[in-house]
């Protein structure tokens, strides 16, 4: 399998939207969350950084998917802002690629940690997660 050099980076980019928001996450009457860009949706950007940065070892039918993440969340970032994500390539556990994953929106740094992701075969992915549905 062909490598990438230790601090190859990827970034994402998002401007919150309403569908953003941890408000938008309530599922019931009882759930309350604020109006402030979501922590799941900061983790997605994270993985597109992530998954930015393995394109070139790709091969046909290959896409790479988030295995680990372990962050911290440690500002709100309101509606209309826009949220910048980077990933930059540390190296390999075995199989996982690991990087460090921070986001950012215009007031400094929001959130932080560590992210792995493996490459795997498409059809094979979807073709297991069709069998676990019965």
């Amino acid at each position: 399998m062909a490598e990438l050099e230790p601090g190859a980076s990827g970034e994402a980019r998002l401007r919150v939207e309403a569908s953003d928001l941890a408000d938008a996450l309530s599922t019931g009457a009882r759930d309350t969350f604020p109006p402030v860009f979501a922590t799941s949706r900061m983790i997605a950007l994270m993985e597109v950084a992530g998954s930015r940065v393995l394109l070139p070892l790709l091969k046909p039918g290959e896409l790479s998917v988030g295995v680990t993440i372990d962050v911290s969340h440690m500002a709100a970032t309101p509606p209309g802002a826009t949220v910048t994500a980077t990933a930059r390539y540390v190296g390999r556990e075995g199989k996982l690629f690991v990087f460090e994953v921070a986001a950012f929106d215009s007031g400094g740094e929001i959130g932080r940690g560590t992210h792995k992701r493996a490459i795997v075969a498409r059809e094979r992915l979807v073709a297991g997660a069709k069998r676990r549905m019965g």
